[in-house]
């Protein structure tokens, strides 16, 4: 790969990494990970006002990262980007899934070379 080339990846993985570097955006798609969320669905789960989880979810479809459904009234989203979907996955199993908090624990309390 040239480096002009190299630059560009560097610049959209800086820019992707931007998009993961928020809790609420993590959180968001965290709930989306394995299925597609209304916004009144992901607000009730995380807590947040649904303009709050509107403007995140807008800035994340900016970035080509979750796409939109309509059913009526209602808009879904979903992860669509690969790279989003395989680093929740990573993410998901450490930080998001249920016994998370004791693998992530266990994991960071190991001595090294464990």
């Amino acid at each position: 790969m040239n480096h002009k080339a190299l630059e560009d990846k560097a610049e959209d993985a800086a820019r992707f990494l931007k998009m993961l570097a928020s809790g609420p955006r993590l959180l968001l798609m965290c709930h989306m990970f394995d299925r597609e969320c209304s916004v009144g669905e992901l607000a009730e789960k995380t807590g947040m006002r649904m303009p709050t989880v509107s403007q995140q979810l807008s800035l994340l479809r900016n970035e080509g990262l979750v796409e939109t459904r309509r059913e009526g009234t209602t808009i879904y989203y979903r992860l669509v980007s690969e790279a989003a979907q395989e680093t929740m996955a990573v993410l998901y199993k450490h930080f998001c899934a249920t016994d998370a908090k004791s693998s992530l624990s266990a994991s960071l309390m190991a001595p090294a070379g464990e």
